[in-house]
């Protein structure tokens, strides 16, 4: 059985990415975001009070981790 990981996400009042937890070394907070939400829209939940949460299986976030490292460095 595979491990479900919880990203929380918290947002300022005009909507970017303040914090975001699981984000790899050297990625901003909304590039980290918009990543995960272009290749997993559908794990995300919005939540009351400018929150939300991804939920994601443990293998699947280190592959999104090592595509977000290897988009940023190009």
């Amino acid at each position: 059985m595979s491990e479900t990981v919880m990203i929380h996400v918290r947002f300022s009042p005009n909507g970017t990415v303040v914090e975001i937890s699981e984000r790899p070394q050297g990625i901003s907070p909304q590039d980290w975001f918009d990543h995960l939400s272009a290749n997993k829209p559908l794990v995300y939940q919005a939540l009351a009070g400018g929150r939300g949460l991804f939920r994601i299986e443990r293998e699947e976030l280190e592959t999104l981790r090592a595509s977000v490292k290897a988009s940023n460095a190009a």
